[in-house]
Formats: structure tokens, C-alpha cells, sequence
């Protein structure tokens, strides 16, 4: 009988070698080779040598799906990649562009007082939201990813207020605040480092006052179209002799010349406070109070690359309760034609009215027409609302009537009172049952037990 050794001696060599043709060296059959030599019924011996070789090859089948992972991990990225920029390449064939923006919000806005003493001016509503959110909003639907505020006023306030809408609608806000008030032109040049980027994309800027359909997404194709540095909104009036005409060559929009208050005809277009301007203008505009209608575009027009764009549609400057209360008519009319299922419908109901999911209106009133009804409103049964709006928390009582007036939040209208003719109520404003008012202007947390039979300021 032989011995175990040596028959592996004389063997061994020619067995693995036939093995290794049945079974393959491949990686891949190592388990299938480990099970074939078990099955055989080989010796100790020989199972120790081709277990061995066996975690020889399990290593290099741990390294090739090593490497198949890597490879497909690759792939992935590259995919990903490829996909962002094509729809980077879409959003901008379709006018979506990574932008920024500067809303110029000012100061103590004297002229919407008294609502302005409880909050700044871009936060007063309109159409039951903060004037500047209308903007906000404009400017995020056509890719601008963030907005600076340029204020001197009450920042934090601003900021505070604007911080739930900033992750509501992902949009990053900042301020830039003026230690003093430096006219249109200079709160550009104060915002400098937080408007430029590498990007080299032009810029938009928004009086806080303005509001409209904001084409924005047109105006950034005008820009584009025209190659000039500066593109500026207008909008056409029937009394252009109250405002400064811009003059401009029609079928172009390049702009001539600015003519202030004009005693003849020159033009019914007016600056409509949306512009759209390349970072170059920065470099225009000095670190002081300086104007950018008056001493900046007329530079920029005189050497003929000022271009003037048509605004389509409605606009107001609300920056006055006359004003405010005309905009709020071309905004609902605006509605109406646009997404008339925001407005409120019924037998009660006059014309293009607003009316917030909260407010509660009660049996046999008559609302409308061009009225606003801000959240939380209660309006009690028989009452009669027409051009006017009623902010936050109002309670109007049995049988009053406002109309052409503003109702600031969280008063309270008596019944069978009368408010009508510009009227303006502050905050937490008492209006007792049976009164008048004829345009009075009520500071913030009054009482009114009298008749207001004519304009003026109760303090």
C-alpha cells in the first residue's frame, strides 16, 4: 500500500492540473471548486491545499466586485452630473436663471401712516399679504435665489417677519442697512459684495412700493435681446406732465433722455421702478445719497446703452392710501383674468373680492365690489364692505358700512357706524356703534366716540 504523500508526490501535481482544467482558475468558481473537492472525497491533506487557494481567489473576487462598484459609482456621478447641468441648460433656454435681487424698502413711509407706525411700510398687507411678499414671490419664480433688502428702518423687525417665508419659499434674504439714507442709487453701491458673484448675471432691483404683474421673466429676455447694460420698466399714463417722462425710441426701447414734469408733450411713459441691470452699473454709482433716476441712467442713456421695456398689464404705486386702494382694484381685476378661483364667490358677493379661508361673514351682507378680507375678520350680519381693505383680526359689527377706506388690524367698526371717505384706522382702533367718520386718520390704539365730519389726523 502506498503512502498518502506519496501518492500526492506522484499525483499531485498531474490531479490539480486536470482539476484545474474542470473546474477553471477563474475567481469566479472558487465555491464551486471547494464543493467539487468535497464531494470527491479527497484527503485532509489535499483539502487544506485547495482550501487555500480558494481564499486566494476569494480575495481577487473581492477586488473585482471592488472594482465593478467603483465603476458604477462613477457612472452614477457622471449621470447625476449630466442631468443637472442639462436641466441648468433647460431652466435657462426657458428663461430660468440663477439671479439676484435688491428691493429698495426705505424708510419710515410717512405716507401710509398711520399703519406704518406698527410695522415698516413693505410689511403693511395688501391683498392679505405684506406688500413686499408679492415681490418676493414675483422674483423666486423666476430663479432668483436671493433677495437684500436695502433699508434704514426697523431691520429687524423686517427680518424677523420675513424669516418663515424665507424657508417657505427657499429663498435666502438679507438686509443691507443704511447708517443714513442714501437716495436710490446709493444703497446699490452699499449692497455691492452681496449682489456680485462669480456668475457675472445681471441683477434686479424693485422699489418696494411698486406693484404689478411683474413680467420679470420677459424683462430678463429684453434684457438679453437688447445687449445694453441697463433695462428699465415703463408704464404708460393718461397725465404724464405729473411725473418725470422717460423718451425713448419706440420699436428699440433705447432710451433718449429723462424730462421732468413736462409743460409739453413728450411722451405718457413713466419710470415704473423695476429694473434689471448688469453688474458693470455698480461701478457708476459712488458710496453716498445720490439718485439713480436723475444721475445715473441718464449716463448710461447718453451713451446709448439704456433700454426701456413696455410693462404689459397693470401698475400702481400704493405708497399712499389713495393710491393703495386704486391698487388694490387693478390687482383683484388683475386676479380675475389670471386665477379667478382665488377670488370669493356667492349671492353676497359684488365684483372682485378677496377673502382669507379664516374670516367668518355673517348672513345678509353685501361685499365688494374691490374688497380685501384679512385672516381671523369677523363680519357681523348686515354689514356693507366696498372698496376697501380690512387687515387681520377686524370685527365689523351688525348693519355698519366702510367703504374706501383701510382698516388696520385688530380693530373693531361699531354697529350702524359709517367709515367711509379715506378713512384710515391704525391698529387696535375702537370705532363706537353709530359714528361717522369722513377721512379721518386714526393713530394706532383710539377710541372714537365722536363724529369725524371731515379729514383729519385724530392723535
Amino acid at each position: 500500500m502506498k503512502d498518502v504523500g506519496e501518492n500526492y508526490d506522484a499525483e499531485g501535481k498531474q490531479d490539480e492540473e486536470d482539476r484545474g482544467e474542470a473546474f477553471g482558475v477563474c475567481s469566479s468558481s472558487c465555491g464551486f471548486r471547494l464543493a467539487a473537492l468535497t464531494r470527491s472525497g479527497l484527503g485532509s491533506t489535499q483539502f487544506v491545499f485547495y482550501s487555500r487557494r480558494s481564499k486566494v481567489c476569494f480575495l481577487d473576487l473581492v477586488l473585482r466586485v471592488a472594482e465593478v462598484f467603483c465603476s458604477l459609482s462613477l457612472a452614477v456621478v457622471c449621470f447625476l452630473f449630466l442631468c443637472v447641468k442639462l436641466i441648468s441648460l433647460i431652466r435657462k433656454s426657458e428663461g430660468f436663471v440663477t439671479m439676484k435681487a435688491l428691493i429698495l424698502v426705505g424708510g419710515f413711509g410717512t405716507r401710509l401712516r398711520p399703519l406704518t407706525l406698527s410695522v415698516p411700510k413693505p410689511l403693511v398687507d395688501f391683498a392679505n399679504k405684506p406688500m413686499i411678499l408679492h415681490q418676493i414671490e414675483a422674483l423666486k419664480a423666476i430663479g432668483v435665489t436671493e433677495v437684500v433688502l436695502a433699508i434704514n428702518y426697523q431691520p429687524e423687525v423686517m427680518l424677523n417677519f420675513l424669516k418663515d417665508f424665507e424657508a417657505k419659499l427657499g429663498i435666502k434674504i438679507t438686509c443691507s442697512q443704511e447708517t443714513e439714507p442714501l437716495g436710490t442709487a446709493g444703497p446699490l453701491a452699499l449692497a455691492r459684495d452681496k449682489l456680485i458673484d462669480k456668475s457675472g448675471e445681471p441683477f434686479f432691483v424693485l422699489n418696494s412700493d411698486v406693484i404689478s404683474e411683474y413680467p420679470l421673466k420677459e424683462m430678463i429676455g429684453f434684457h438679453k435681446g437688447h445687449g445694453g447694460e441697463a433695462s428699465i420698466m415703463v408704464t404708460k399714463v393718461d397725465e404724464p406732465s405729473k411725473y418725470g417722462v422717460v423718451v425713448m425710441e419706440e420699436t428699440t426701447g433705447q432710451v433718449d433722455k429723462f424730462v421732468e414734469k413736462p409743460k409739453l408733450f413728450v411722451g405718457n411713459k413713466i419710470n415704473a421702478g423695476i429694473y434689471l441691470l448688469n453688474p458693470s452699473v455698480l461701478d457708476r454709482i459712488e458710496l453716498r445719497p445720490t439718485s439713480i433716476e436723475k444721475e445715473v441712467f441718464p449716463k448710461i442713456a447718453a451713451e446709448k446703452k439704456l433700454f426701456a421695456m413696455v410693462l404689459p398689464g397693470f401698475w400702481m404705486d400704493i405708497g399712499q392710501p389713495r393710491d393703495y386702494i386704486t391698487g388694490l382694484r387693478l390687482y383683484l381685476d388683475s386676479l380675475r383674468k389670471k386665477s379667478s378661483s382665488k377670488l370669493a364667490s356667492g349671492s353676497h358677493i359684488i365684483g372682485n373680492v378677496i377673502v382669507d379661508e379664516t374670516a367668518n361673514i355673517g348672513e345678509g351682507c353685501l361685499i365688494g365690489p374691490d374688497v380685501a378680507i384679512g385672516p381671523g375678520c369677523i363680519i357681523e350680519p348686515g354689514v356693507r364692505l366696498s372698496r376697501c381693505t380690512v387687515m387681520r383680526g377686524v370685527r365689523i359689527k351688525k348693519h355698519a358700512c366702510v367703504s374706501s377706506s383701510i382698516i388696520g388690524w385688530h380693530s373693531t367698526v361699531g354697529q350702524w357706524a359709517r367709515v367711509e371717505n379715506m378713512t384710515i384706522l391704525g391698529e387696535d382702533v375702537h370705532v363706537c356703534d353709530e359714528i361717522y367718520s369722513n377721512g379721518g386718520v386714526v393713530l394706532p390704539h383710539k377710541e372714537i366716540k365722536s363724529n369725524i365730519l371731515k379729514p383729519e389726523i385724530v392723535m
